[in-house]
């Protein structure tokens, strides 16, 4: 049985996870709010207190696609530089046309960074 503590350790973790994984990217606190949801206030509040986070289905369905995301990376590559930096290159298939992964999830969009968990992944499977 998960008691209130459990789920607020669980969104603590994650939120945590999903900042280190941004910060490996090298994105800036304004990509990683637009990318989680969050406002400025909420997130700089969340990191300077993450056992104060309370996050919504989205929120954490977003959080769950960057680690999933990490975990595809780290599963294709076996080079951290690779993992860091896969996220900012140009990719010219189709979808991204040009764009990097994180151009593409960047503005915010839950079903581009839906898309891009799921493009990685497929890329990672086909390995």
């Amino acid at each position: 049985m998960h008691t209130d503590s459990d789920s607020i350790s669980f969104t603590s973790t994650g939120f945590k996870t999903a900042c280190n994984i941004l910060s490996l990217w090298e994105c800036s606190s304004e990509q990683a709010q637009r990318i989680l949801k969050l406002s400025k206030t909420s997130y700089h509040k969340f990191n300077a207190a993450p056992e104060t986070v309370k996050l919504n289905n989205e929120q954490l369905e977003r959080i769950s696609c960057l680690l999933n995301i990490h975990h595809a990376l780290r599963c294709m590559f076996s080079n951290p530089e690779n993992v860091r930096k896969f996220m900012k290159m140009k990719n010219h298939n189709d979808f991204f046309a040009g764009r990097s992964p994180l151009e593409v999830i960047e503005h915010g969009e839950f079903l581009e960074l839906n898309e891009v968990a799921k493009r990685i992944d497929a890329l990672q499977n086909n390995l």
